[in-house]
């Protein structure tokens, strides 16, 4: 099949964004379009106008802020998992990004277009959702930063206005004087490159003595948006960080209700996450060590 007719937009500027937006109806925004193309040649989406930002230069940045790393909504997948800035401060953004497609989806893909689209098994948010980002959203009517708490709405719908784009996210990254941080991410899906059935992400600072000073924990495909442990993360706050523990607060991610499909059971993912949380959090473990329990 072939998309329904529209206009198309090439905006250089988020100026000229933002006014295409206060002046147009019924627009789709065009990011990678590894989502959006599929469903404009199969109908799911019949937009009067398609913005192309690809050459809104600005909203390819990444750099450190005071407020943290700043990612811009056009920052390729694959920019970002070889970043070093990435590499440095947020190394789990980089091994998540490992899960995430093919090598070519992730030339292509943008941090924004999966922010944007939020399939609830989609590893982006489910970073965003560990690191607590926040999100710069802008318009004719102004710029807001929204909360990562408060992005999802409903399934696959993001905090955004008809009027409204996402310019990027910052994320505040951890960088605790004194103390070891230790980051794992581990997914299961059918097949590499598929959508993971559950993802889990763990941080975690440790001071000299291994006490857990900080710590979060995120999951992905267990409901319709990314879901953080705060149970597991409280559990884990002032204790010796063992793989004892590691398998107690891990069987908290059992517990919480899951969603339920055609093909999985609520059972089934809820093993899924625990699984999943024990194997994130052990790596952090021995990266915050030192690989020294392995």
């Amino acid at each position: 099949m072939k998309a329904s007719a529209f206009a198309y937009h090439d905006p250089k500027t988020v100026q000229e964004l933002n006014s295409l937006l206060g002046s147009l109806e019924n627009v789709r925004i065009l990011a990678g379009g590894q989502s959006l193309m599929p469903m404009l040649n199969m109908r799911y989406a019949f937009p009067d106008h398609v913005i192309d930002i690809n050459h809104i230069a600005d909203l390819a940045e990444l750099a450190m802020t005071p407020a943290g790393l700043r990612i811009g909504a056009m920052t390729r997948q694959r920019i970002v998992r070889e970043h070093p800035l990435v590499l440095q401060h947020a190394p789990v953004l980089a091994e998540a990004l490992h899960w995430v497609g093919h090598v070519q989806t992730r030339a292509r893909g943008t941090i924004g277009g999966s922010l944007c689209h939020l399939d609830p098994a989609a590893e982006q948010p489910c970073i965003a959702a560990l690191y607590d980002a926040v999100l710069h959203v802008s318009g004719p009517r102004g710029a807001r930063d929204v909360p990562m708490r408060d992005w999802v709405v409903s399934y696959m719908t993001p905090n955004l206005e008809p009027d409204e784009a996402l310019l990027g996210l910052t994320l505040p990254v951890w960088t605790t004087q004194g103390q070891n941080v230790g980051h794992g991410f581990h997914e299961f899906a059918r097949r590499h490159g598929d959508y993971a059935i559950v993802a889990a992400a763990a941080l975690v600072s440790l001071d000299a003595g291994k006490v857990v000073r900080r710590a979060a924990i995120a999951l992905a495909g267990v409901d319709v948006k990314p879901v953080r442990l705060d149970i597991a993360e409280q559990a884990l706050l002032g204790q010796v960080l063992d793989h004892d523990l590691i398998a107690t607060v891990s069987a908290m991610a059992a517990t919480i209700e899951m969603m339920e499909d055609a093909h999985i059971t609520p059972a089934y993912r809820g093993r899924l996450a625990q699984t999943m949380t024990k194997r994130a959090l052990t790596d952090a473990l021995n990266r915050a060590t030192g690989g020294r329990n392995v």
